[in-house]
């Protein structure tokens, strides 16, 4: 689980974006604040992977604190959640490090589809960094897991899927060196079975994949799933 605080000064505000984050599978609000000094406390006691921060906080700004985080050694991932949209803000926060920018006020979708990638980068970085690889190939894997955009900016993508997330299902298919079940994709990528399920229909319709059929001695038979090559 990716444990995450989010820190708003709206109390409101909080509990909604909280509730979002429960929403979303392998991600757990781990705490709440609503001023940079509880954060920054929350952050010092561990245990925290992700910070989904306002910038607009009543003792400092949230720009602010992830500089005084940095200073003092903390890095832990920042994802930027604030009705501040000018470009100087938007800049300075990807100086710093943060990971994503989403505006208010923006939908569920918008959110999960940033976690979504976040999620991505994550696994990207433990497969890479467990097999102890290197090279162009490697770095442009880790890069390119935090892409994403809207879902209508992303032409051929369905209503609810990401960018991150198909590549990251085309991945683990073009890898394989044999069919693989909706269950077995998810256990690869850590996404819900449902979730697996969605997407591997959406390709297969689309050509990317070739579905085959695996009889039982009951029920229904299994659906499995097989890079179809270019």
């Amino acid at each position: 689980m990716i444990d995450v605080l989010v820190v708003d000064d709206d109390f409101r505000v909080a509990e909604i974006n909280a509730k979002y984050v429960g929403k979303v599978p392998g991600f757990r609000v781990a705490a709440r604040a609503h001023s940079a000094a509880q954060a920054l406390a929350t952050v010092e006691r561990g245990a925290i992977d992700l910070v989904l921060l306002d910038h607009y906080l009543p003792d400092r700004t949230g720009l602010e604190l992830v500089h005084r985080m940095r200073e003092e050694g903390h890095g832990t991932d920042v994802i930027m959640i604030t009705a501040a949209s000018d470009v100087t803000t938007v800049q300075k926060a990807m100086r710093l490090g943060a990971l994503h920018y989403l505006v208010k006020p923006f939908t569920f979708t918008a959110l999960r589809t940033r976690l979504d990638s976040y999620a991505a980068l994550r696994r990207t970085v433990d497969r890479v960094g467990g097999r102890g690889l290197t090279g162009q190939e490697q770095v442009d894997r880790i890069f390119s897991a935090l892409r994403t955009a809207p879902t209508a900016s992303s032409p051929g993508l369905p209503s609810g899927h990401s960018e991150p997330t198909t590549d990251l299902i085309c991945g683990v298919l073009h890898r394989a060196d044999h069919p693989l079940s909706a269950h077995e994709v998810a256990a690869e990528t850590g996404l819900s079975r449902s979730t697996a399920q969605r997407y591997l229909r959406h390709l297969e319709q689309a050509g990317r994949l070739r579905l085959s059929l695996k009889y039982g001695d009951t029920g229904r038979p299994e659906h499995r799933y097989a890079w179809v090559t270019p």
